[in-house]
């Protein structure tokens, strides 16, 4: 048989888009006797890149900017590579039942008419991202190609995967957004741990890492709990919250973003860490697995919305570059920049020190082997010490294993082409990824290697056309090791990628707090290090073996500009220190499946808390000075001073604290306010004078000194009397409350509510807090008027952003003091076909219950409660309503009953116009239909006319009424 080189010349023409290829078996080139010598291809392996070749040949101008495994996927499914060396290849594209793929599609703006477009190719829009121009959405594969031809649609790629930086205590998979859920399973999970910890009150389970970081001993010292600061996290979801607070292991409010709690345990689990070792501070959390722009989008809204401090996730998307801050480092950039502290887990994808790195980067070395018909250099692995072409994988790790590949070009703009190809022992091309680089498109390349792994797997870059770049080559979770047959690995530092890699973000690298990991990462390696617990970490702790390494060697700024013009080789670009930090993992949660808990996903919380820490025992520091002291007082461990693999070292909380001068802060902040009109009356009307008795709690940590308050309204005409008070000094957790006069001007309408203005003043840095309360002024009706949805029944599409709505058009009430929303019905039962119930749907806990005003402003009613019950049916949801509805589960189906919505559904705008009851369903397997949706308004009564008086004159002295 006749064997020439991975490189002989090819034509220009190469098969484009083929990024993001996740093939299972791939392009297996069939057993021969004869095995080729390592380097070395044979003429079947050639025949199939030719067949390759003309495939891209053939393709369509839109088809150009489809990702290349669904393209090819579409020609397979038509018969059209029966007669070619492909007729055999399996792409890994994940095609529904229903003959639709999930896809991202890069636009240069989101429109109504793309929308509009995708739903006419009968797709579903998942996420949509204003901001990033992205869509997430399921598409028929048949109308791909066609939603590429519109202008506007820049790319359409498979959608993005991800990843956790969990590792499993035993052999498993990572935790990847394409993890297969069983969402009736979690629910009925859930729903029997919280009936169990409502009936058996177990102790409480806390952190190794809280004890490990002196944080236990700290927080008593310095008097800090984290009070006055709200931390966020971002992972896959948190599908158990309920059982944590259940079982007091999480406080029972917790803010999750309307709609993305996402799916998974491993959120929930980060929570209880950061609620350990900063138990005063706010809880929040979004999902980062909706999509990559999902993701960018959910960070700013945690900062900007939701108000956050501090921010930390656990997640890597593949696609994002090492060398460039991508959509998602833009967005830790974005709110860095507002000042908020963002934390990222560094990544459990292995290092060099340890042997256990899956990571090659370097200039591109030209290895001078080319031959035929064929044009491209392959990449030489060796350098300067000989000629290797190939890369070795280890079997051990080789199941499913993302491979990428980036080089130093900027985002949009690579005309440097590069393929990647992979390879097994016997010389079959087993995966590639070969997208064209013509000036617009990304330098990237992704191909996954087979489910079940292989032994010889090797890896081959390629650069097909264009200048020389410097590479990055990295299989994530992986590992490169000399093969059988003599190749031999070669590896660097750098693994360490993406968001966590952002200038101002803290990457957080791995260290035991407790026990060790409980198995070998591969057959043979070395025992893995066990950590201090129950003493506290010092100069001889250790990282984690799976731990990521740095440095990040960065070329360009966030939009494109080289930080180095006319040089992206090993000599340009910016160096960043990756990992900043070390932080416990090995750690005890309640939540199952994470005790312990293991990977740089447990460590990056650990590190949030203790700088939740900082913050509430140092109000109004910068960020900058956070960084620093954080830095300064991390105990060095590994090599002397800072490192690669741990950064400056561990942090300890008692190090810091001291070191930053924290000391107890009180936050005083006014409650709503109790209002009494003077005259004894239920109500506050027109020209009323009321006591108002204001109270005004300190949820810090210190006791708040010379604490006083001034009363205003911003309301024309109404007075409040006096002016400021004086309440003295509250302690901690304690409530002061003050009398003040309110008076009401006889012209103010009713049903305008009057707005209080309170500001707290006292002694500590969050000094002053201003809130404003709406009191309700007018004569309340009794007469409840109803507006009902009065057309068909309308279909909920599964997970869908846009979701189903209804509109509501109600007349003749002017303003509102009650609004209150039922989903009706006549009959209730948990049929899912149900045309009796209010809302018919298999899994309510995928829904969220919106209604918005006439004026645009929207309430969340209810938001992915419920569990996997069926349907909803003569429920209420008014303001004061003593339950929630995030308290239900499954066996309360059909959910029937009165419940507080998510947020207040009282207005003080005009309540007469169309109002919009809208029902999204934010996971897939589901589906439903709105049927009958009720508004219940009551109003005011009108002011009652005053009577004319008669004003006798008088000579001498005041005049009189009658």
């Amino acid at each position: 048989m006749r064997r020439t080189s991975l490189t002989r010349r090819r034509p220009q023409a190469v098969l484009a888009a083929l990024t993001c290829l996740v093939t299972a078996v791939g392009l297996a080139a069939p057993a021969t006797a004869e095995q080729p010598a390592p380097g070395e291809l044979t003429d079947t392996m050639l025949s199939q890149i030719a067949a390759l070749q003309q495939l891209k040949r053939s393709q369509t101008p839109a088809e150009s900017k489809v990702d290349s495994r669904l393209v090819v996927e579409k020609r397979l499914r038509e018969g059209g590579l029966r007669s070619t060396p492909l007729s055999a290849l399996s792409t890994g594209a994940k095609v529904s039942q229903q003959g639709t793929v999930e896809v991202d599609i890069r636009a240069t703006a989101v429109t109504d008419g793309l929308l509009t477009a995708l739903a006419q190719l009968g797709g579903t829009a998942r996420v949509v991202s204003h901001k990033a121009s992205s869509i997430r959405a399921a598409l028929p594969l048949d109308a791909v190609a066609r939603l590429a031809e519109r202008s506007d649609v820049r790319a359409v790629e498979a959608a993005g995967g991800a990843m956790t930086a969990r590792q499993a205590n035993e052999p498993a998979a990572p935790v990847t957004s394409d993890t297969p859920r069983d969402k009736e399973a979690d629910a009925a999970s859930v729903a029997a741990e919280v009936g169990q910890a409502m009936r058996v009150r177990a102790g409480a389970v806390t952190s190794q890492g809280d004890r490990a970081h002196n944080a236990d001993t700290a927080r008593q010292q310095y008097g800090v709990t984290g009070a006055g600061v709200k931390i966020c996290a971002l992972s896959d979801g948190v599908g158990s919250l309920a059982a944590s607070q259940a079982r007091g292991e999480l406080p029972a409010r917790v803010d999750v973003l309307p709609g993305q709690a996402g799916t998974g345990n491993e959120g929930t689990a980060m929570l209880e860490i950061l609620h350990d070792v900063a138990p005063g501070a706010e809880l929040g959390f979004a999902t980062a697995f909706s999509s990559d722009a999902g993701f960018a989008d959910n960070i700013r809204k945690l900062r900007f919305d939701a108000g956050c401090d501090v921010i930390v996730d656990d997640v890597l998307y593949f696609k994002e570059s090492p060398f460039q801050d991508w959509i998602i480092a833009q967005a830790v950039n974005e709110v860095t920049a507002d000042g908020a502290l963002y934390f990222s887990s560094a990544g459990n994808e292995g290092n060099t020190t340890d042997g256990t790195s899956g990571h090659w980067e370097g200039d591109f070395v030209d290895s001078g082997q080319q031959a035929g018909k064929f044009v491209g250099a392959a990449h030489d692995f060796a350098g300067a010490a000989g000629t290797q072409i190939f890369q070795p994988v280890s079997a051990a790790s080789s199941a499913n294993v993302p491979v990428t590949l980036h080089w130093s070009d900027p985002l949009g703009r690579s005309a440097n082409d590069y393929d990647l190809y992979l390879f097994n022992a016997t010389g079959g091309v087993v995966a590639f990824s070969q997208a064209n680089q013509t000036g617009t498109q990304d330098p990237y390349e992704r191909l996954n290697t087979p489910l079940g792994g292989g032994s010889g797997l090797r890896l081959a870059v390629v650069k097909y056309s264009g200048e020389n770049r410097y590479l990055s080559l990295s299989a994530l979770r992986g590992r490169f090791s000399d093969s059988p047959d003599g190749l031999k690995a070669y590896t660097t530092p750098g693994v360490t990628v993406g968001h966590s890699a952002a200038r101002q973000a803290f990457s957080v690298a791995a260290t035991p707090a407790a026990t060790p990991l409980g198995r070998p990462l591969e057959p043979g390696d070395p025992a893995n290090p066990a950590g201090p617990f129950p003493g506290s970490f010092g100069p001889g702790s250790q990282v984690e073996r799976f731990e990521s390494d740095g440095p990040r060697r960065m070329f360009y700024e966030a939009d494109g500009t080289a930080i180095t013009p006319g040089n992206v080789s090993a000599s340009g670009g910016e160096v960043r220190q990756k990992p900043d930090l070390t932080a416990a993992d090995g750690t005890a949660t309640s939540v199952t499946g994470f005790n312990p808990f293991f990977g740089t996903s447990a460590a990056a919380p650990h590190a949030a808390a203790i700088a939740g820490l900082v913050l509430s025992g140092n109000p109004g520091m910068h960020p900058k000075e956070v960084r620093e002291a954080l830095i300064a007082t991390a105990q060095d461990i590994e090599a002397p001073g800072v490192d690669g693999v741990s950064g400056a070292g561990v942090i300890l909380a008692d190090r810091v604290l001291a070191h930053t001068g924290a000391s107890p802060q009180p936050v005083a902040t006014a409650q709503r306010p109790m209002v009494t009109p003077n005259d004894g009356g239920g109500h506050l009307d027109p020209g009323d004078t009321a006591r108002v008795m204001l109270p005004v709690t300190n949820s810090g940590d210190g006791a708040a000194v010379s604490t006083s308050v001034l009363l205003t309204s911003p309301t024309p005409g109404v007075t409040v009397a006096p002016r400021s008070k004086f309440y003295g000094t509250i302690s901690p957790k304690q409530t002061g409350v003050n009398e003040f006069t309110l008076t009401v001007p006889p012209a103010h309408e009713p049903g305008v509510p009057v707005v209080l203005r309170a500001r707290v003043t006292f002694a500590g840095a969050h000094s002053p807090t201003e809130v404003e309360f709406p009191v309700p002024v007018g004569r309340p009706s009794d007469v409840t008027q109803h507006f009902a949805y009065a057309g068909e029944p309308v279909a909920i599409p599964d997970d869908s952003e846009v979701g189903a709505s209804v509109r509501i058009p109600v007349t003749g009430v002017g303003r509102a003091w009650k609004v209150s929303v039922s989903i009706d019905g006549t009959t209730c039962s948990t049929d899912q076909n149900s045309t009796t119930v209010g809302i018919n749907h298999s899994f309510v806990g995928d829904l969220v219950g919106t209604l918005t005003t006439p004026g645009g402003a929207t309430a969340t009613l209810f938001s992915e409660s419920g569990g996997g019950g069926n349907n909803l049916c003569q429920v209420v949801f008014a303001d004061g309503a003593a339950r929630a509805f995030s308290t239900v589960g499954a066996s309360d189906a059909p959910y029937t009953g009165t419940y507080a919505p998510v947020s207040p559904l009282a207005t003080a705008e005009r309540v007469d116009g169309t109002w919009t009851f809208t029902a999204k369903d934010v996971a897939g397997g589901d589906i439903g239909s709105i049927r009958s949706v009720s508004l219940h308004l009551n109003g005011y009564q009108a002011a009652p006319r005053s009577p004319v008086l008669v004003q006798p004159g008088v000579g001498n002295g005041p005049v009189r009424p009658l």
